[in-house]
């Protein structure tokens, strides 16, 4: 494997660790929950019902954001943040190719203790 590749497969690597890193937290969940069913949204929007102040929703949406799972949009003076599917939907991508791997392991395996 060449210097580039390894570089590039360990950048992936970190990149999902952000983001498995970022969801695992109840109110970064939440929040992905909220934005990714509608429009963007405030932090007004975000903050109305929590208990939460501003500025810890705030630093959550920061995480999100970093991880790339979260955009954030300013409209005019407001600052808005919206729900990116792609980091997911490779994180999707990737959990099934492991998951495959999973299952062919298992099948040797019983495969082996059966014969």
């Amino acid at each position: 494997m060449s210097h580039k590749t390894a570089k590039r497969k360990a950048a992936k690597r970190e990149h999902r660790a952000l983001i498995f890193a970022a969801l695992g937290d109840e109110t970064r969940l939440g929040l992905l929950a909220t934005l990714s069913s509608g429009e963007p949204a405030s932090i007004t929007q975000l903050t109305a019902g929590s208990r939460l102040t501003r500025q810890a929703i705030t630093k959550h949406l920061r995480v999100l954001e970093h991880a790339g799972i979260v955009r954030s949009l300013h409209v005019g003076r407001e600052n808005l943040f919206a729900f990116d599917p792609r980091p997911m939907n490779e994180l999707h991508e990737y959990l099934d190719r492991m998951s495959r791997r999973w299952d062919d392991a298992l099948a040797r395996l019983k495969k082996f203790v059966e014969d």
